[in-house]
């Protein structure tokens, strides 16, 4: 009976993290929830979980709605989530530090091309800033994932 349990608290984790970091909104530390990208990424690329990406699609669309972006993020997951289907040269499973620096490629890439719809000095600025502090809480995020659901 205590194992079921724990087994199934390490199941839900995952998306009970996206949950709670999408629900933790504060327009400067988590602007619409953003954080939540870290682990929809994390549990979609590097650990998959098995019927994550259908909640991965639906909290995109719902940081998507808080950020008045229309299908922005949204559109940027399923992108990724189809090349990292198609390419078979990097193995997101055995790659170092969580796969950080593939992670701040999409993060950046996403968040430059955010910034660069709607440039000003301002934008840039938080853009910057978002980046940064997400790109910093990335490894916690994702190592508190990876211990937690670890199965030994």
């Amino acid at each position: 009976m205590k194992y079921n349990v724990i087994k199934f608290l390490r199941d839900i984790f995952p998306f009970l993290t996206v949950i709670v970091l999408w629900r933790l909104a504060v327009p400067f530390w988590n602007p619409a929830g953003i954080l939540a990208i870290i682990p929809i990424f994390y549990c979609s690329f590097v650990r998959p979980v098995p019927w994550f990406a259908p909640f991965a699609i639906l909290f995109c669309f719902l940081i998507d709605y808080r950020f008045d972006t229309l299908v922005y993020w949204t559109a940027a997951y399923c992108l990724f989530y189809a090349i990292n289907g198609f390419q078979n040269f990097i193995d997101l499973t055995r790659a170092d530090n969580n796969a950080r620096n593939v992670f701040m490629v999409f993060f950046g890439t996403a968040t430059l091309i955010l910034t660069l719809i709607g440039f000003n000095i301002n934008n840039a600025m938080r853009a910057i800033w978002l980046f940064a502090w997400i790109s910093t809480l990335y490894v916690p995020i994702s190592e508190l994932i990876k211990r937690v659901c670890d199965d030994r």
